[in-house]
């Protein structure tokens, strides 16, 4: 099935492309790679969509900044009461084999450049946990042999238990044994945006729970070599998805449980300019569920594509702009995941004014 394809105004999509990129700093960009013509929202150094509301998600700001290199620091600094933000320079190799980082109130955590990854761990929110910025990481290789479906195991690569106020942003998951990422038990106002999942079966759930309260938004993620939960959303208050790039799923031929979006339960979903490619069930919506679509482009995709009831209007909530769904594959594919430029300043959020590193870029 064939969605909208881009129409006369694309070309000045492209057009703008030179001066943005330039300006940014970041490189050129072949004209198949353009991106719209403003700087684009991954640049923030501020948390948006839900998580920007109720008072907003700061991380560790205000607090000492800290760089680590070991599990044994990554632990005492992400678990302590006080704020911290931590920059994680290197390879942190968890031990046991999928050990718990937890993740304590009032933390950021990101990653300098391309370097910041957590291998075969899991960063965990247990729940009151709140005010928390997870940026720049690669989380990686939890994936145990030979076990696809990972029931006997809870091997994620972040999980939030009732938790409240997280910004889960530019970050690389690859090969996790269960959920790279899971979103649990009534987790309120998450933003997750510009992240990567790579290689994975269930990938990005939202649920665990009879009630309706999560608020979540979801905007310009790659999904990439992925089956299933991209995301399911169970039981979900709001759920605003826009902007992501879905491709290459694993096991297409799996009639059922290989999919794209999925809202459940009591969820509202919404779904705007987002980019489908050779997706099987693109967007489905249980009968109790509600799903509003729109603006999207879906190339070669089969199966479900369903959308009922009104949902809600993301704009009640909180101001943003999306993309055209036509320029979501270049903008999602160069900007999302881990940044060279991210994670290099004193306080953990500026772009990093480094000559080598801009010319690294």
């Amino acid at each position: 099935m064939s969605g909208p394809r881009p129409g006369p105004g694309s070309g000045r999509v492209l057009v703008t492309v030179a001066a943005l990129v330039a300006a940014l700093g970041l490189g050129a960009l072949a004209p198949a790679e353009a991106a719209p013509g403003r700087a684009p929202a991954g640049s923030a150094d501020t948390a948006h969509g839900f998580a920007s509301l109720e008072g907003g998600t700061t991380g560790g700001a205000g607090g000492e900044v800290v760089t680590v290199t070991t599990q044994a620091d990554l632990e005492r600094y992400a678990a302590a009461e006080e704020p911290y933000v931590i920059r994680v320079a290197g390879t942190i190799k968890a031990e046991p084999f999928g050990a718990n980082i937890a993740v304590a109130s009032d933390k950021t955590l990101i990653g300098v450049g391309t370097a910041g990854e957590l291998v075969q761990g899991e960063l965990h929110l247990a729940p009151g946990t709140h005010n928390v910025i997870i940026r720049n990481l690669t989380i990686r290789d939890s994936y145990v042999e030979g076990d696809w479906d990972c029931k006997d195991t809870d091997f994620d690569g972040i999980q939030l238990d009732t938790a409240h106020h997280v910004w889960i942003d530019h970050n690389r998951f690859s090969r996790i044994c269960d959920g790279q990422l899971d979103v649990r038990k009534d987790s309120e106002y998450v933003t997750v945006s510009y992240n990567r999942f790579e290689d994975n079966n269930k990938t990005f759930g939202i649920g665990w729970t009879p009630n309706a309260r999560t608020q979540i938004t979801i905007d310009h993620n790659w999904f990439r070599g992925t089956k299933q939960r991209n995301p399911s959303a169970d039981n979900c208050a709001y759920a605003h998805l826009y902007n992501n790039y879905l491709t290459a799923q694993a096991d297409p031929g799996d009639p059922v449980w290989t999919y794209g979006n999925w809202s459940r339960g009591l969820t509202k979903m919404v779904i705007e300019n987002s980019y489908y490619d050779g997706v099987q069930h693109p967007y489905q919506a249980d009968a109790t569920a509600e799903l509003v679509q729109r603006g999207s482009i879906l190339k070669d995709t089969t199966g479900r594509h369903e959308a009922w009831g009104a949902a809600f209007e993301p704009r009640d909530f909180y101001d943003y702009r999306p993309d055209p769904a036509a320029a979501v594959p270049a903008l999602v594919s160069r900007f999302s995941g881990p940044q060279k430029k991210l994670g290099h300043h004193s306080t953990a959020t500026q772009p990093s004014l480094d000559p080598e590193e801009e010319s690294r870029s």
